[in-house]
């Protein structure tokens, strides 16, 4: 029977949240902070001016405001919840939970703004084209501060420490940065203010066309073109999200535990289930026909830098 001291050796945390999740959830509540003060001025304005491009922009930052709210709910809940052992693989999943709720509300807000912008378009209305101009611009500076604070954080341009298969005490490992890997409660956030940055800058363009050139059309007519992008982007998100939660393997990562299993030879995997945990991680559980011990089909598979669980079968027998 093993020692405890053995048992601890073998025992791990179940921590998958990444190196940056408390840089993030700080981030985030600042953009919520930000986004939802100059919602409020939009819509006001937006129903003031007239203008449907503004009010589109603030109807669509208040659903991101309270996109965004959800953001840092989860992140909160998945740092409070991070040694429960209810969660038997921890809570790396509850950004993309997040992430996936707020592409579902992407999808609406375009769906709504490409609504109302047709109807604005056959039944045109008067426009404060240059108070709703003024307004446009702040709230674009407001996007581009949000976005400033989430650049470091999310969109998967910040590194996370990967361990290799079992290896999981140790936390001196160099960080390695791997293109499958990355936030998307982040991605989701930065994704919902690069939109509000869009459908602003939209809104702007429309507003001095209007008063200028005279094209009132136009501003109906950027709600509808900032919908379809912004639909887009919201089919993206939806993909990528519900491919963590449904557990999708990366067919790169397979290939490489593959490899590094059956490479130095007498050694076949015969059955390999890899799943990702969580930004810094994946899960994975492997039966290898060998005559080689467990060890070393181990010690094969700790190069595989994205393997933070590992669990090994081996079936003793000639390859």
């Amino acid at each position: 029977m093993a020692s405890r001291s053995e048992l601890e050796a073998i025992a791990h945390d179940h921590d998958y949240l990444g190196a940056s999740h408390e840089r993030n959830a700080r981030r985030t509540l600042w953009v919520v902070a930000l986004t939802a003060t100059m919602m409020v001025g939009e819509i006001v304005a937006g129903y003031v001016t007239g203008s449907m491009a503004l009010l589109a922009d603030g109807f669509h930052m208040a659903t991101h405001a309270g996109a965004l709210a959800v953001a840092a709910l989860a992140y909160a809940f998945a740092r409070r919840n991070v040694d429960n052992p209810r969660f038997t693989f921890g809570t790396g999943k509850v950004g993309d939970l997040a992430g996936f709720a707020s592409a579902l509300v992407l999808g609406l807000i375009a769906l709504g703004i490409a609504v109302e912008s047709a109807a604005r378009l056959a039944g045109p209305i008067r426009v404060d084209f240059r108070d709703a101009t003024v307004v446009a611009v702040l709230g674009l500076l407001v996007n581009v501060a949000s976005a400033l604070l989430l650049a470091g954080g999310g969109h998967g341009h910040h590194h996370h420490a990967h361990h290799g298969a079992g290896d999981h005490h140790r936390h001196d490992r160099p960080h390695h940065h791997h293109p499958h890997h990355g936030d998307n409660n982040m991605r989701a956030a930065y994704a919902h203010v690069l939109a509000d940055a869009l459908t602003s800058m939209l809104a702007i363009l429309a507003l001095l066309a209007g008063q200028y050139l005279g094209w009132v059309w136009l501003d109906p007519v950027t709600g509808i073109v900032g919908a379809l992008v912004i639909g887009r982007w919201s089919l993206v998100l939806v993909k990528e999200t519900a491919a963590v939660l449904l557990d999708v393997a990366d067919p790169r990562l397979l290939a490489e535990v593959r490899e590094a299993v059956e490479g130095g030879g007498g050694a076949r995997v015969a059955d390999l289930h890899v799943w990702r945990v969580g930004p810094t991680g994946h899960a994975g559980v492997v039966t290898v026909v060998t005559a080689l011990g467990t060890d070393e089909v181990r010690a094969r598979l700790r190069p595989v830098q994205a393997l933070r669980h590992l669990t090994v079968e081996v079936v003793d027998a000639p390859v």
